[in-house]
Parts: C-alpha cells; sequence; structure tokens
C-alpha cells in the first residue's frame, strides 16, 4: 500500500503567489520561489504548483526576473525545481505535448492537466504513452450546480461541462491518467474543511491515486480527507501559506 501523502498547493498568477478563494478572489501573497526553502524544511512529500494567469504575462517584481513574456513561467519552474528536494508537479496553461516537455525539461516531474483533458481527452491517452502515466495527474474542477449536483467545470471552475464527477474520474482512469488532483471550487479558500461526500464517492469509484483539495481549515481536516475520504493524498494551499 502506497504511504499517504501531504502536499501543498500553491497558486501563481502572472508570477506571483496567490491567495484563491472560490476559483474568483486571488490575494497577492508574493514571490513562488522563496516558498520553497520553507517547505524543504517541512516533512512535506510533493510540492504542486498551479499556474492560474488568464494571460502570458509574469513579473515576479524582481528586476533580474522581470520578464514579460510565455517563457518566463519555465524560467519559474527552473528556479523552483533547483530550490524543491521533493517531487515537483506543475500544472496550468498546458495545451500541447510541447508543453508538457517543456515543462519538465525545465524541472518538473509531474503535470496537472485539465481543460486541453475535457476539451480533448485523447491527450490523456497520448501524454501518458509518451511520458509515462505516473507523470500525468488530470485535474477535476467541482462544484454544485443550481440543481444541487456535483458537476465537472472547466476554464479556471467557470464553465460547466455538464459531466459527473465521478463520470469523468473513472473515464480519466481509463485513459491512462496516473493521479486525479480533485479541487472543489465551493471550499476553496473557505477553511471549511473538505467536502468528504464528494472525496469519498470519487475515491471509491477508482483505483488510482487521488489528491484531494480545496476547504482545509485545521489540520485536523488532512485526517478526515484521508481517514473518512479515503484519499491517497491531502493537499492544501491557504493554511501552508499563513502557517
Amino acid at each position: 500500500m502506497l504511504k499517504k501523502r501531504l502536499i501543498p498547493c500553491l497558486f501563481l498568477m502572472n508570477g506571483l503567489l496567490v491567495r484563491s478563494e472560490k476559483f474568483e478572489f486571488h490575494q497577492i501573497l508574493g514571490n513562488p520561489i522563496n516558498q520553497v526553502e520553507r517547505y524543504n524544511e517541512w516533512a512535506i512529500d510533493e510540492l504542486i504548483y498551479i499556474d492560474i494567469s488568464r494571460e502570458n504575462y509574469y513579473d515576479l517584481r524582481r528586476d533580474d526576473m522581470k520578464i514579460k513574456s510565455e517563457n518566463n513561467l519555465l524560467n519559474i519552474i527552473s528556479e523552483i525545481s533547483k530550490k524543491c528536494f521533493v517531487p515537483l508537479t506543475f500544472g496550468g496553461g498546458i495545451r500541447t505535448i510541447e508543453d508538457i516537455r517543456n515543462r519538465i525539461r525545465y524541472g518538473a516531474d509531474k503535470v496537472t492537466i485539465n481543460t486541453i483533458a475535457i476539451e480533448n481527452p485523447e491527450f490523456i491517452k497520448e501524454s501518458s504513452k509518451i511520458f509515462g502515466s505516473q507523470c500525468i495527474v488530470v485535474s477535476i474542477d467541482v462544484k454544485k450546480n443550481k440543481n444541487g449536483k456535483y458537476e465537472v467545470y472547466k476554464r479556471f471552475g467557470q464553465i460547466p461541462t455538464g459531466m459527473h464527477p465521478v463520470y469523468w474520474a473513472k473515464k480519466v482512469e481509463e485513459l491512462g491518467a496516473g493521479e486525479i488532483f480533485l479541487n472543489s471550487i465551493e471550499r476553496d479558500g473557505t477553511g471549511e474543511g473538505y467536502d468528504i461526500e464528494l472525496i469519498k464517492m470519487v475515491s471509491e469509484a477508482i483505483n488510482i491515486p487521488l489528491i484531494v483539495c480545496g476547504g482545509v481549515g485545521k489540520f485536523e481536516d488532512f485526517i478526515s480527507g484521508i481517514k473518512t475520504g479515503k484519499a491517497s493524498a491531502v493537499a492544501a494551499g491557504n493554511i501552508f501559506n499563513f502557517t
């Protein structure tokens, strides 16, 4: 049996670390590279960075790294990987096989994909064949729709897909993904605890590892995610950013 993992998840917007709340409110926290040194001192198992920038503009507010171009994201990955001593997953903005190749080339061990996986499910199969399933993590963003039913959303959690998370999770596994990163949009940044109902229904439906995120407000929430939700790994952002 694989050990349960504890994973800080950091969100980047235009090169800066931000606090996210319900995928809508974003508070700037600072330089994403400096945070890595802090996490290296803790007993974390992995580190996840997700770029949620809406445009290709990256500015770390440092004169030596103020390069306003698409390629600067790769420079950020490179700088983070030099300081990171645990497996590093990087997601956001991936649209092509070359995007994955570049992120790995610059230091990522794994990548998360979301919208491209929904819009072109065969991309999961193709990327898993090229890089190995252990490298491909499919991110699934979920919230309840107007009918009170769980639904998968894409494009920064803004566009409904009509898919139930259990259906999509099973499909993702079938297509060759190595892991699933399940995020509750409604719990994101609230500190109200994980959506255990959501986590449990997905974890019981799949055989690949499930990483869960969204809602951690106290350290006991991690225990609930593993013991009650049956998650393989528990992730969070804000509790690590402010602790």
